[in-house]
């Protein structure tokens, strides 16, 4: 393999391992968590909500100075109301996945 062809593909390689290793690492909450299939869904069905919420832009949610979720166990407790009142009938797998995708994204919680 050439360099010019290494240095190609070395940035999404990071970036895979970089992904593995977050998800490896995530608080014991929500440790089984994947943080790809937690985008899908909350891409899906929680994006929206927090858009309309905040005039277009769904990740003020979590960026906000006050928010409510402080400890990653809050988190998964945020996102297990949120599905009841969105009527998502997440899984607790489904949840967790959630919570990894926006601890990885956002609260970068220790484990």
């Amino acid at each position: 393999m050439s360099i010019k062809r290494f240095a190609f593909a070395l940035p999404p390689l990071l970036a895979v391992l970089a992904a593995t290793a977050l998800a490896q690492t995530q608080p014991k909450s929500f440790a089984d968590g994947d943080p790809a299939a937690g985008k899908v869904l909350s891409d899906k069905d929680c994006v929206a909500c927090h858009a309309r919420r905040y005039d277009g832009d769904a990740s003020r949610i979590y960026l906000r100075s006050d928010r409510r979720v402080k400890t990653p166990e809050q988190l998964l407790a945020q996102i297990q109301y949120c599905s009841t009142e969105l009527r998502t009938q997440y899984f607790p797998d489904e949840e967790a996945h959630v919570a990894a995708y926006l601890n990885v994204t956002y609260y970068k919680f220790a484990p």
